[in-house]
């Protein structure tokens, strides 16, 4: 391993970033899966209102359709589970809203509620790692279901069409698995491998630990995939050996293979058989342990929620105040001011002052959009169905490449989900928007400013300190002769996961302010340590591996 230290940690910056806030990213491998999912869930309970005549209760079965956006990285067995409890969050947020609704019309006692709700909905999102798009789907419909008027006898009828609605998004979500049922297993082990390619080819230069992080976080990324899809079919067995491929590469890059990685990579991609890696069935059992999956401990989502009580309170106490404020200031529609700031809160101080630009920048070239649009969406309710399902489409196309390009999308489609009830004013609903756009991110970032994140520093230890236990674990098993392989893969499982957690709580902290210096040199030497005992266990378990793996005890202990 290289000896060439990262780029350092501490980037607590003297000042915000502004550079590369809206640069453009590669878009993601299937954009257009969410994209088409979102048109084609949206698509019958609306036009089906519209026939009916009954566009004003569009709100309500759009909550449900939106439930289409989510787990589209996941196996299909796991896929189907993650989005049942996404229309559970869903219909369960609508329903407080709606009740709520129905008891009052205190327009503070809404916006305290929908704080709350949007702090709720925050950390079961993150503690669960949903996914894209996390929480700010869900407080969106629940904040604007608070001002819907409502009374408590219509609620039960509001609640059924959201969930037939969510019942056609899970339809929809699971339907490719129709004619693709490993795609996602497939994409995941794609990108280990081409993650496994940049590194092999990243040489000792200073971009080596970069890609070494990348690509450890992209294999443990495939390996829990894999190991959430059930069964291990013979699909899913060709794909682990392609995933040990991946790692023998992150052990020994001088040794691998670049442009084979991404051949098979890009076999991947298509619709045909799993390419084979070169060794047989049995050989992977070896690397992989007997059920050594099933021996790994878990770590129940609930128990991150302790992690994540700074960027709560940020988000119940920004949504809150940027709600009040725009009450204050006379604007009909506080909501949009609480989910502009509820879109705020990332991992870190940095990421929410670039995910505020991004915000404020997409709104207000979106209320320009819709400007534009309004015309032809007043011109007939067709026009106005099928104006909402191109800019679904376009804010799921565009939302990978930058969230501000995205939101140019979402904008006028939030504006035009108005229109379902009836006729407003363009120039009146513009003007809300970009003001309640601006509050929302000013107070948004002034609360999560105010709310500081003393604990980053704190989890950095923690996650030193797991590693080095999952590192003497390891370092133990290869001092024993013929060491359990079940028991090393446990080991080996562990360290990886641990070596990718220590690197997101590295990064996450060196984005927050206002806290003690942290363990820069401390991490890259845990780091490096660590990654050469990995790569022992990875030399010591892997096919066809030599009896000797050359090294001693003091080798690979840290």
């Amino acid at each position: 391993m290289s000896s060439v230290p990262p780029t350092p940690l501490n980037r607590i910056a003297r000042h915000l970033p502004l550079t590369g806030v809206l640069r453009l990213g590669r878009p993601s491998d299937i954009w257009f899966k969410p994209a088409l999912s979102a048109v084609v869930s949206v698509a019958l309970p609306t036009l089906t209102l519209l026939v009916l005549g009954r566009l004003d209760l569009a709100m309500y079965t759009m909550a449900g359709s939106l439930c289409a956006l989510y787990a589209h990285n996941r196996p299909y067995a796991a896929r189907a589970r993650a989005l049942a409890w996404v229309v559970v969050g869903m219909i369960g947020g609508l329903a407080v809203a709606l009740v709520t609704a129905s008891l009052t019309a205190d327009p503070v006692v809404l916006v305290t509620v929908g704080a709350l709700m949007a702090a709720v909905q925050k950390a079961l999102c993150d503690a669960t790692r949903i996914g894209p798009p996390g929480n700010v789907v869900l407080t969106f419909i629940s904040s604007a279901s608070l001002f819907a008027p409502q009374t408590l006898g219509q609620v039960p009828a509001h609640l059924a069409l959201a969930l037939a609605a969510a019942a056609w998004a899970w339809l929809v979500g699971m339907a490719p698995g129709l004619l693709r049922p490993h795609g996602p297993e497939r994409r995941a082990t794609a990108q280990a491998l081409n993650a496994a390619a940049v590194h092999a080819a990243a040489g000792t230069g200073d971009g080596h630990a970069r890609s070494r992080a990348a690509a450890a976080a992209a294999v443990h990324a495939a390996w829990r995939t894999l190991l959430s899809t059930g069964a291990r079919t013979a699909p899913r067995r060709a794909l682990e050996r392609l995933v040990v491929r991946a790692e023998v590469a992150l052990a020994a890059p001088a040794d691998a293979d670049p442009e084979r990685l991404r051949a098979w990579a890009r076999q991947l991609c298509g619709t045909g058989p799993v390419p084979e890696a070169g060794e047989t069935a049995a050989d992977t059992d070896e690397l992989l342990g007997v059920d050594a999956e099933t021996a790994a401990s878990h770590r129940p989502w609930w128990t991150l929620l302790g992690p994540l009580t700074p960027i709560v309170a940020r988000t119940a106490l920004g949504c809150a105040l940027a709600g009040y404020a725009s009450l204050a200031l006379g604007v009909g529609r506080p909501y949009w001011a609480l989910v502009t700031a509820a879109s705020l809160y990332q991992a870190n101080m940095t990421l929410t002052w670039k995910r505020g630009i991004q915000r404020v920048v997409g709104n207000l070239v979106g209320v320009l959009v819709f400007a534009a649009v309004a015309p032809l969406a007043h011109a007939s309710d067709l026009a106005l169905v099928l104006l909402c399902m191109a800019f679904n489409f376009g804010a799921e196309a565009l939302m990978g490449r930058n969230y501000w390009l995205g939101s140019i999308c979402v904008t006028p489609l939030a504006l035009l989900v108005v229109e379902f009830a009836g006729y407003h004013e363009p120039g009146e609903l513009i003007t809300e928007r970009a003001v309640d756009t601006v509050v929302g991110a000013l107070v948004g970032f002034v609360a999560a400013v105010a709310v500081t994140n003393r604990r980053a520093g704190d989890r950095i230890e923690h996650a030193l300190a797991a590693v080095d236990r999952a590192s003497e674990r390891a370092g133990r098993l290869l001092a024993e002769e013929r060491p359990a392989p079940a028991a090393l893969e446990s080991a080996r499982r562990n360290l990886a996961a641990t070596l990718v957690d220590l690197r997101a709580t590295a990064d996450a902290a060196s984005g927050e302010w206002w806290q003690r210096a942290l363990p820069e040199e401390r991490v890259v030497l845990t780091e490096q340590s660590a990654h050469r005992t990995l790569a022992a266990t990875i030399r010591r378990q892997g096919p066809h591996a030599p009896a000797s793996t050359g090294e001693t005890t003091e080798d690979v202990r840290p």
